[in-house]
């Protein structure tokens, strides 16, 4: 997993927050697609920027914080 995401550090702080997201909350349009990769899961985490623009949908908090250590930002969790 050396594949490094398109973040451009120049529009955004280093710190990214964690959370986790229940699959009947996202948009109608994305759902369908997500259930399909959730392997029975009933929720995600999403990694947001600080002004909340969603930057990723991941299956586990584990690989949230993975991919944005990767990525050189610093995760941080909210409830």
């Amino acid at each position: 997993m050396n594949t490094k995401f398109p973040f451009n550090h120049d529009q955004i702080s280093n710190i990214v927050y964690v959370k986790r997201v229940a699959i009947d909350d996202l948009p109608e349009d994305i759902r369908a697609e997500v259930r399909a990769q959730a392997d029975g899961a009933d929720s995600l985490y999403a990694v947001h920027r600080e002004d909340g623009e969603q930057l990723a949908l991941v299956m586990n908090r584990e690989l949230a914080y993975m991919l944005a250590r990767e990525n050189d930002l610093s995760p941080v969790s909210i409830h």
